[in-house]
């Protein structure tokens, strides 16, 4: 498989958003739970993630076509 068809700019954009959807609102979750702000930290998380889940609806979720079977 070629490596410059795995990595399309699509795929490379997922991937980001994963990672800063999970991963940097989990670090800034634990960031601020360290320095006492533990409520915040827990918003920051639901807020980064939701936002990663509502991105990744919008862009490739959504304008799919998802139909079932047609009666003829």
């Amino acid at each position: 498989m070629d490596a410059d068809a795995f990595l399309t700019r699509d795929t490379l954009l997922i991937i980001v958003l994963l990672v800063l959807g999970i991963g940097g609102s989990g670090l800034a979750r634990g960031f601020l739970a360290e320095q006492g702000y533990d409520a915040l930290g827990s918003a920051v998380f639901v807020t980064g993630y939701g936002t990663m889940v509502f991105l990744l609806w919008w862009g490739w979720l959504r304008p799919l076509d998802i139909t079932g079977p047609s009666e003829r």
